[in-house]
């Protein structure tokens, strides 16, 4: 029978446990744990759709108390399991730990374009695309995943300056949907776009423009593969991803209102496109 590798710890300095010290600080983890190879997994929920997809652990770290309810997951992964006090927990990572578990994960690498595109529908291709340039903030490209999930978009690319999708608060707030929708970083930007557009995809920028079509002119009419391009928080989509697309879409407004934040505005043009 296999036994789980526990270890209990007492030291918040213990170098075991480094991969989860100061989970807090956004900027020192968005260079941390790309340049480790690794992310932060936080749940059981995320923890059990990473490990579904394929992901390797690294190690686990919990309070003693989720044990048994975390054991069906993390029996035979081969990972050790730190268990600390919840108060030493805290002193470690920065924040109470109540959502059950943290787990040290292996990134995955991240596939190519045409890769990305020729893998998507089971092998069939994909023909519906999200690509989200310089979104920075990581709940809004965490609410992107969780919307291309539930709404049957393909795969989802990110420009080099969008937040990682991997940050443990975008693979949160995704519901763990970042491990179920195929993604990669689309370079050089935007000049990238054009191999999207080798692979016979419409590209579509959202944005506000005296020469953009309605989006509901763009569902009466719609091309076969289609990638909506969407922007940055406050300045939305730069002039260079707007004169690289082949056409511009907004999202018909009412009540004074001249746009949605990005997160919103994903979720409607991914629906109103769905195929």
């Amino acid at each position: 029978m296999t036994t789980l590798d526990v270890v209990r710890v007492d030291d918040p300095a213990d170098e075991r446990l480094a991969d989860y010290n100061s989970l807090t600080d956004v900027v020192l983890r968005s260079k941390h744990e790309p340049a480790k190879g690794l992310y932060i997994a936080e749940s059981a929920t995320v923890i059990r759709r990473a490990l579904a997809a394929g992901h390797r652990p690294r190690s686990f770290l919990m309070a003693p108390k989720w044990l048994d309810s975390m054991a069906d997951l993390i029996t035979g992964t081969g990972a050790p399991v730190y268990v600390a006090e919840e108060p030493l927990l805290k002193e470690i990572t920065g924040f109470h730990l109540h959502r059950g578990a943290l787990a040290a994960m292996h990134r995955p690498p991240l596939p190519g374009v045409h890769e990305l595109l020729a893998g998507a529908r089971g092998g069939a291709g994909a023909r519906r695309v999200a690509v989200l340039e310089d979104v920075v903030d990581h709940t809004n490209v965490g609410a992107a995943f969780r919307s291309a999930a539930a709404l049957g978009v393909d795969a989802v690319f990110v420009s080099p300056r969008c937040s990682d999708p991997l940050y443990r608060r975008s693979v949160r707030v995704s519901m763990g949907t970042v491990f179920q929708v195929p993604w990669t970083r689309i370079e050089p930007w935007p000049d990238g776009l054009q191999a999207l557009r080798a692979e016979g995809f419409t590209v579509a920028a959202l944005a506000l423009s005296d020469d953009s079509i309605t989006l509901d002119d763009l569902v009466a009419n719609p091309p076969e593969k289609l990638a909506l391009v969407l922007g940055t928080e406050g300045d939305g989509l730069s002039g260079r991803a707007i004169e690289a697309a082949d056409l511009v879409v907004r999202i018909p407004m009412a009540g004074d209102v001249d746009s949605l934040n990005v997160a919103a505005a994903s979720a409607v043009a991914f629906w109103a496109t769905r195929v």
